[in-house]
């Protein structure tokens, strides 16, 4: 309606004649319709999109020699006797001038609405591809994090089983601390963020459980820099570096140290520092963090490039270094 009302004002103005552009509009327009769709759903995907050009070329052509027939015939029966006003003999068409300055127009307007059209296709499938790829980042996300080591669950029931045939006064204090651990993989962590002090508290559960399972060979410390009440994380993040100095460091080892360190930098990113020391002739400096593989792949999708990670080891001890920016 909108390009129907200018079209009516420009040639109404142009010619001086608002009856006669009124007229010739309405005879055009279902013509200007027809074939702006005959383009945009049969020519285009039957032709463009098979890369047949020549096909569309010539379909196309066809069509417009046609429509410039119709179009006349319609305008000389129906609007008026004088179909080119603009010419000096303006009874004349089938002229090459005239055929040209109509099919310029007619190939004006698929232009003008295809464009329109492949703007708008354009967008759907932009918004489409984007929400594709959201689901897809969060499904991925979905899977890494719960991939905790599946040996930890069987290792901490076999505990357990081992507490209570003795009748060990662990064997509650296991139990509730395992408990605890599932309820927060299970019904507390159901956002793409964590509260890093509640993820603190799950490391710490889960150290406690291997302290239980390994007695006095382990030994943890945790230095907190800052304040950290407000810090959000992605969930379950740190715990699986954790579970990395247990399933190698405590290989040949008499005993396993692990020392954690939080320090914010300027409220907008957090430093997380961890240690642990390792036995190098039970494991090679190639294997040892290999467990680390599912969370790189998760700070990538996270964080894209702003992130640190960086590994090293000195003699028998190993050190990680990791920066994200937080909430």
């Amino acid at each position: 309606m909108g390009y129907f009302l200018f079209n009516f004002v420009r040639w109404g103005s142009y010619f001086d004649d608002y009856w006669y552009s009124l007229k010739s509009n309405l005879v055009e327009f279902p013509i200007h319709i027809i074939i702006v769709y005959i383009n945009i759903y049969y020519l285009i995907p039957k032709f463009i999109l098979r890369k047949k050009y020549w096909n569309y070329i010539l379909s196309l052509a066809m069509m417009l020699v046609l429509v410039y027939l119709v179009r006349t015939g319609l305008n000389y029966l129906l609007v008026t006797k004088e179909i080119w006003p603009e010419a000096e003999d303006p009874a004349k068409f089938m002229e090459l001038n005239h055929i040209i300055a109509v099919i310029l127009g007619e190939l004006y307007v698929i232009g003008f609405v295809t464009a329109i059209k492949i703007v708008i296709e354009w967008s759907i499938e932009k918004k489409r591809n984007e929400d594709l790829a959201k689901l897809q980042m969060s499904t991925e996300l979905k899977y890494l994090r719960t991939q905790i080591q599946p040996h930890f669950f069987f290792n901490t029931l076999n505990n357990l089983y081992a507490l209570t045939l003795q009748k060990s006064d662990n064997a509650p204090r296991l139990v509730i601390k395992l408990s605890d651990m599932m309820q927060y993989i299970l019904y507390e962590v159901k956002s793409s963020k964590a509260n890093l002090l509640e993820e603190i508290n799950h490391i710490n559960n889960f150290i406690d459980i291997e302290r239980l399972r390994f007695k006095d060979k382990v030994e943890a410390e945790l230095d907190i820099t800052g304040t950290i009440d407000d810090v959000k994380v992605p969930p379950l993040l740190l715990l699986s570096f954790v579970e990395n100095c247990f399933k190698h460091g405590m290989k040949g080892n008499d005993k396993l140290k692990i020392m954690m360190s939080f320090e914010m930098l300027n409220n907008e990113y957090l430093k997380f520092t961890l240690t642990n020391n390792f036995n190098p002739d039970v494991l090679s400096v190639e294997n040892n963090g290999i467990g680390n593989e599912n969370a790189k792949r998760r700070l990538n999708l996270l964080f894209s490039n702003n992130y640190v990670l960086d590994t090293s080891v000195e003699g028998d001890v190993y050190k990680l270094f990791l920066k994200i920016p937080v909430s």
